[in-house]
């Protein structure tokens, strides 16, 4: 039986969804066992405090970073979805584009290594986070798509896209201010 041709509306809200909740959790994860608020806080570290309003609501766009991965990821469907390995060729599109090979020298890049004097080790501490999120992202959404029968998975994921949104608004809701 040959799976329904991929269309552009439901891989996007499945991109968002899986993209937040990866990026949820990996940052979750991250922020403990990475010591992210002591990171944060140090002088010259170029990041917004841990208890910024904007750190906190950084959750909250991540559905806008999923919809432009749908707008990637939707013209290189055939490729992708509904294939064995889809998901491996997606992870290392994200690793290799998103990563690697920045037109920037962001830290962890090919020219964050070579134009920053932030040693090369420090740079690749963040893969420890984002390389397992692109693979979960990546085996979850492709996962997803090419299974879209399984109405229980549409539920149990969207359930905890609604509470990965609303725990940051929750937050800040109840924030105190300094």
């Amino acid at each position: 039986m040959e799976s329904p041709p991929v269309r552009f509306w439901p891989l996007a809200a499945k991109t968002v969804v899986s993209h937040t909740l990866t990026y949820f959790l990996m940052g979750a994860l991250a922020a403990h066992f990475l010591h992210y608020a002591a990171l944060m806080s140090r002088p010259g570290s170029g990041m917004r405090p841990f208890t910024s309003p904007w750190v906190m609501a950084g959750p909250l766009f991540q559905p806008i970073r999923g919809l432009i991965f749908a707008l990637v990821f939707y013209p290189l469907r055939a490729s992708l979805f509904g294939r064995k390995n889809g998901w491996l060729l997606m992870s290392w599109m994200l690793v290799a584009l998103g990563i690697l090979s920045t037109f920037g020298p962001a830290a962890g890049s090919v020219e964050g290594m070579i134009y920053t004097p932030t040693p090369v080790l420090w740079q690749l501490r963040g893969w420890i986070e984002v390389v397992p999120q692109i693979l979960l992202l990546s085996a979850l959404l492709c996962a997803w798509v090419n299974h879209p029968g399984k109405k229980w998975v549409n539920w149990s994921l969207g359930i905890l896209f609604f509470v990965a949104m609303a725990l940051p608004v929750l937050g800040l809701l109840v924030r105190h201010p300094r």
